[in-house]
């Protein structure tokens, strides 16, 4: 499993938010019983960690993609091989890029790290 270490990182910060919260509103139910103010808080924490866990999970800011295409020529050395293409990742956004500029594996390698150099995430 390959895991998205900014979306993992945001969720955990997300999981230490939610404590307090949820204990403000455990502490000023808690003349309701705890039974009660468990319930409610969790039904709060629902209603507002939903919208959050939702756009940590699907943003597609927090998403690098890679197109990987067999048979193609490299456009920098030339060479017949497998083809790498960095599409999208954050602000940076080759979706409908009407030439595409494939890579073989090595210059693919050598790009990204320009594009890190840039402060654009490749990974």
């Amino acid at each position: 499993m390959q895991v998205n270490c900014k979306r993992y990182g945001l969720y955990l910060l997300r999981w230490q938010a939610s404590t307090p919260i949820l204990a403000g509103v455990g502490i000023l139910l808690a003349s309701m019983g705890q039974l009660v103010a468990a319930i409610v808080a969790n039904l709060i924490g629902g209603l507002i960690f939903f919208w959050v866990d939702q756009f940590i999970f699907t943003s597609q800011s927090l998403l690098t993609h890679w197109e990987v295409r067999d048979n193609i020529t490299c456009v920098d050395c030339g060479k017949a091989a497998r083809g790498y293409r960095l599409v999208r990742s954050g602000d940076y956004d080759k979706t409908h890029d009407p030439e595409p500029e494939f890579r073989c594996e090595e210059c693919s390698r050598k790009k990204a790290d320009e594009l890190k150099g840039r402060g654009i995430r490749t990974e």
